[in-house]
């Protein structure tokens, strides 16, 4: 990691201002590293690299300042088109130059919140004193509507407690935050203590998902913990902490024998439904959330630590797959199938999410983390400085990777939705599929499928950060400017904002008319962070919730980790 190792953290309190930026030493080690190996190289010790690394390279961790620019440029593209014509607003269309609501009774101000932390990152001060001002004078959480307690949880809570932060501390955000999380709290009351899918921010209850026989995803219940969690840690209020926590040991006591999780459970005796298992939509934030419970609270909660590795065992295990001819690594998702006789077996499909792609990332930073020999850990890590499952780790993070680049192998270089990969047998005539993966249902003269999309997702960009900040290696900033390039040239609505792409391979590209929140707090904001110096917001310091938002590590000072 940048600095001294992801393992030598500095304590988190409440009254620290961010850090600035400072030397690097890991890189001037580099440098002496190299003029070693070429003046004297008796007196290096030989090792054979990583998968990802090379010997003798200098690592360049400082910024690029064009690149990173461009990157600003085109948040200002888009907030000022959002500012313009729909501010307040919780959603943006681009093209119709309006904004909308979630809910007939009024917006909670996703946009606005969702983007806050961004503007702070890249020193966009009189945009941020604007959004400032709206939120402390204009948003409100009154509202007598159903909201989603997960989307809710990430984008607003996870936005307010990140500008707090990186603010100075300015109070309204934590007064914002606190109300917030009062009133999604009574979610969480049920029987097993697992949050319902929908809260009514105004009466302060729960409401059960009606299109899912009352189920709650297991990705939305274990995705809320960065969160709570650090409010508590903020105020000194542990119901927060207890409620979230209250989440992981029910699913622990559930726990399947292959350390993976189905995407339901029921809230009210706690136990997971038969359902699907994959890394895609409603499990992926599961996974994601184990590793970063385990990173927030500065390694002390061995727990999450037990329960990352079991379900990393059986992923890789289980759904970790092989394409049939380039031998692309790829997750795929189990199915179960009842037969007749009430018998049931599961069949592995090999599909593949974009959210899936934020996982190769995620991969990495868990190989030097669970799966390091030692406190310290190089950049980019030596064989030695790994154990044999973090060795396995690094390198399928890295082969998965490469896998979500090849899917912007399409017209417009962006990637689709949800992609297929060839397996033996399956039929499909050669002639019309691609060797290795397609986007199902994509038929010349049809109108696209819904898998065809790209929704200006950040997921590939997400692991391009993290694989840069882990290795110096610089093809994930190439990997990184040539998604931004697609981005500008087909997604990129010159009146102002970003629009949706219809379909990957068509061009010149059809657009929805809808910019999602997520360009502006992820897709931009990690884009920037891969071209901006590596000592801001260090992975040694800092862990980002599913939605981007930087939240300080810290180190508890109250009974955690099940005690």
């Amino acid at each position: 990691m940048a600095e001294e190792g992801l393992r030598q953290r500095k304590k988190d309190s409440k009254s620290r201002k961010p850090s600035k930026s400072i030397a690097n030493p890991q890189s001037l080690w580099s440098i002496i590293q190299y003029i070693c190996d070429c003046l004297w190289p008796s007196c290096i010790h030989k090792w054979s690299p990583l998968p990802g690394s090379s010997s003798g390279t200098i690592i360049d961790f400082s910024v690029d300042i064009p690149k990173r620019d461009a990157v600003v440029q085109a948040f200002k593209h888009a907030w000022l088109a959002y500012e313009r014509d729909a501010m307040g607003s919780d959603e943006y269309h681009p093209i119709s130059h309006n904004g909308s609501n979630l809910t007939e009774a009024g917006g909670i101000g996703y946009t606005v919140v969702d983007s806050i932390d961004t503007m702070l990152i890249m020193h966009l001060n009189e945009e941020y004193q604007r959004a400032r001002d709206w939120i402390a004078t204009k948003l409100t959480f009154d509202r007598d509507a159903n909201f989603n307690t997960f989307e809710t949880t990430i984008r607003v809570l996870g936005g307010l407690l990140s500008a707090y932060h990186l603010s100075g501390y300015d109070p309204i955000f934590l007064e914002k935050a606190q109300d917030l999380a009062d009133r999604i709290l009574p979610a969480f009351d049920t029987p097993s203590g697992l949050p319902l899918s929908m809260v009514n921010l105004a009466k302060r209850v729960g409401i059960p998902d009606r299109d899912n026989n009352g189920w709650v995803s297991t990705a939305e219940a274990a995705t809320l913990q960065l969160e709570f969690r650090y409010l508590a840690h903020l105020t000194d209020e542990e119901k927060y902490w207890e409620k979230a926590e209250r989440v992981m040991q029910v699913i622990k006591a559930g726990h399947l024998t292959t350390g993976l999780a189905s995407i339901f459970m029921n809230p009210q005796d706690g136990r997971f439904v038969l359902s699907a298992i994959r890394l895609g939509s409603r499990g992926d934030s599961y996974y994601e959330y184990l590793l970063k419970q385990y990173l927030q609270t500065n390694l002390t909660e061995s727990v999450y630590r037990e329960m990352y590795d079991d379900a990393m065992n059986g992923v890789l295990g289980h759904l970790v797959q092989k394409s049939q001819n380039a031998r692309l690594t790829y997750t795929s998702e189990l199915i179960p199938e009842r037969n007749p006789a009430g018998e049931i077996s599961w069949r592995l499909i090999p599909k593949q999410d974009h959210l899936v792609c934020f996982f190769g990332g995620s991969l990495m930073l868990g190989a030097i983390t669970t799966g390091a020999v030692s406190q310290n850990v190089s950049i980019p890590p030596r064989p030695e400085e790994l154990t044999p499952q973090g060795k396995r780790d690094w390198a399928t993070g890295l082969e998965l990777i490469e896998t979500c680049m090849r899917t912007h192998d399409t017209a417009t270089g962006l990637a689709p939705e949800i992609v297929y990969f060839r397996i033996p047998n399956d039929g499909i005539d050669h002639s019309i599929v691609p060797n290795d993966w397609y986007i199902k249902g994509a038929k010349r003269g049809e109108y696209p499928p819904y898998d065809a999309r790209y929704i200006l997702r950040p997921e590939t960009v997400e692991s391009l950060f993290i694989a840069f900040r882990l290795t110096g290696d610089r093809r994930y900033r190439d990997y990184g400017w040539s998604i931004f390039s697609a981005i500008e040239k087909y997604c990129r609505i010159e009146s102002g904002g970003y629009a949706s792409v219809v379909n990957v391979d068509e061009v010149p590209p059809r657009h929805e008319d809808k910019m999602e929140t997520f360009l502006m707090s992820e897709t931009l904001k990690y884009l920037y962070l891969l071209f901006e110096d590596a000592n801001v917001l260090p992975l040694s310091e800092y862990v980002f919730n599913t939605e981007a938002h930087p939240l300080p590590i810290f180190h508890p000072t109250i009974r955690t980790g099940f005690s």
